[in-house]
């Protein structure tokens, strides 16, 4: 990824705040614990937001892992705020971009951030328009060295040839999985291009059809449905990296355990089949 070395079994921190992603967790101490077991774990990828919380996942980030190991990449995303009824507002503007950078920064404990991804479109899928205005301003922020490199998320073919124009991109983070196959030519020109493609969303937007059989198919390799759905983004392309999340040292482990999951090829057809 933009030259840094990335495990391809990520973690992602959004589920260590509270519900809806807002707010204080439960268990903080289960969240500090489950951070380092994915580092433990040789996991040196991990995906977070100073907007999650707000704050709340940068600041457990830091308190578990600062100093940090030399080779955590930590990749972090701008473009919105939270309202005080926990939504999820765009702030898009350059200045409002410079503030959350900052409060990146401050809130992880860091002098530069290792990726930082500019988050457009909806909430699941990309909104046509112009990325120039908000690339242009991270790009600004990485000549000062704040930002080391730059990536993308909920974005279409056209908006990643735009930003491209402005800066080198890293990675694109939009939702994927089985059953929602949108972006596998967009996947394939990023993968000629050598740049990552970090699905998030592993299990949505499944009907409950397609979990059926995809609960049917992990039956007889004696998975999880979950480990099978990250096992097949691994099986689907090279340059797909994974992001899953979870504020428990169980799953963590549920999670890892699709990078040794080899899916057959029948199996692996039969899965194909369900985002046909």
């Amino acid at each position: 990824m933009g030259g840094l070395t990335v495990t391809r079994m990520g973690y992602g921190a959004m589920q260590l705040a509270g519900p809806g992603v807002f707010g204080p967790p439960k268990d903080r101490d289960a969240c500090v614990a489950v951070l380092r077991a994915a580092v433990d774990a040789g996991i040196n990828h991990i995906d977070t937001s100073d907007f999650y919380g707000p704050h709340v996942t940068n600041q457990i980030i830091k308190e578990a892992l600062y100093p940090y190991p030399d080779d955590l990449v930590i990749v972090t995303k701008v473009g919105a705020e939270r309202d005080a009824d926990g939504g999820w507002p765009h702030a898009r503007r350059p200045d409002q971009l410079r503030e959350q950078v900052e409060g990146n920064l401050r809130n992880l404990g860091l002098e530069a951030l290792d990726v930082v991804n500019m988050r457009l479109g909806g909430f699941d899928a990309p909104e046509p328009g112009s990325v120039a205005e908000q690339v242009g301003a991270l790009e600004e922020m990485r000549k000062e060295g704040l930002i080391k490199h730059i990536g993308l998320s909920t974005v279409n073919a056209e908006q990643v040839a735009e930003a491209q124009s402005i800066t080198p991109v890293v990675c694109v983070q939009n939702m994927y999985n089985i059953a929602t196959r949108a972006d596998d030519a967009l996947i394939e020109s990023l993968a000629a291009q050598g740049i990552a493609y970090v699905p998030y969303f592993p299990l949505g937007g499944f009907s409950r059809l397609q979990h059926d059989s995809l609960d049917a198919i992990a039956g007889r390799l004696g998975s999880s449905s979950l480990t099978v759905a990250l096992a097949w983004l691994l099986q689907r392309s090279p340059n797909i990296l994974l992001i899953p999340g979870t504020s428990s040292v169980a799953h963590l482990s549920d999670n890892i355990a699709a990078v040794d999951l080899e899916i057959p090829a029948a199996e692996l057809a039969e899965l194909d089949a369900i985002g046909g």
